[in-house]
């Protein structure tokens, strides 16, 4: 019997993010509480490294970004050594705008320098009303797994682009019949020890109000959720796993997490009260 997949939520930033919306994030997941029995990743631009990897929790994973359009001048090896000189484990990955050697070439490299990927698989509304759902999958991951020498640091991520922020939303049985494609197809073509292991993960329309529905799903065993999404309510994706704490324990958890907050803060005002009488000069008559 294959071992339980582990729930891996992926919360990724986009370009224009500023080191306040980091650091709210990073405080969020601090305060947690956070379900141990899920893996949580924070994907960010080039320019945010070093800010993210000092203000978020030393257990949550750092992604870097490559391939996307408001990325510059990734594809190379130097760019995809950095993340991992700088400690980073993870690479988001797809085929935007990109050729087929040119991603397998990205794959191959992440792979040498020791650096897990989250290989994107993308579905635009056209591929959805054409009919081409099968076809347009199947092509990516034929291009991933031509590149790819050791599965079990690969976690593929399902993205619904015509559900992600057009307001359209997919039903979670739209969403559970395409992640049982990408995992018959790694069945079918990579063997059932992939199939079984591999983590599949669905970016599109997910939200605190629908993740625990999803999250029940037989093939899906995580999230990608975008910058508008990476505030409070993530905790609630985050926390949505099949092995998550019941919803009044989590609720207890939350309330001892924001009273540990609370103390804290109020221990460093009367630190800093306490700094200030004693710089203040005592006055003689």
């Amino acid at each position: 019997m294959a071992c339980p997949r582990k729930f891996v939520v992926v919360g990724n930033f986009d370009a224009l993010v500023r080191s306040d919306d980091v650091e709210r994030l990073a405080n969020t997941l601090r305060t947690g509480p956070l379900n141990p029995n899920t893996e949580v990743v924070i994907g960010c631009p080039t320019r945010s490294y070093n800010f993210a990897k000092q203000h978020l929790p030393r257990e949550v994973g750092i992604a870097t970004q490559i391939s996307y359009e408001t990325e510059l001048d990734l594809n190379s090896k130097t760019s995809l050594e950095m993340p991992s000189n700088y400690g980073h484990d993870w690479v988001l990955l797809n085929d935007f705008n990109e050729s087929n050697d040119t991603l397998a070439e990205n794959v191959r490299l992440a792979l040498e320098v020791d650096l897990k990927i989250i290989a994107c698989v993308c579905e635009t509304a056209d591929d959805r009303k054409k009919g081409r759902t099968r076809e347009v999958l199947f092509r990516q991951l034929e291009t991933f797994a031509s590149a790819i020498s050791d599965w079990s640091r690969v976690v593929i991520a399902f993205e619904a682009l015509w559900a992600t922020n057009t307001g359209v939303f997919a039903t979670n049985q739209q969403v559970q019949e395409t992640l049982a494609l990408v995992r018959d197809w790694l069945r079918n073509n990579m063997g059932d020890g992939v199939a079984d292991t591999t983590r599949i993960i669905y970016s599109g329309s997910v939200f605190p109000s629908n993740c625990h529905a999803l999250a029940k799903m037989k093939d899906l065993d995580g999230f990608l959720v975008r910058s508008d999404a990476l505030n409070f309510d993530f905790l609630q994706i985050v926390n949505a796993s099949r092995s998550s704490h019941s919803a009044l324990l989590m609720k207890q958890q939350q309330l001892k997490a924001t009273t540990r907050l609370i103390q804290g803060l109020r221990e460093e005002y009367f630190h800093y009260q306490s700094l200030q009488r004693k710089r203040t000069p005592k006055r003689y008559i």
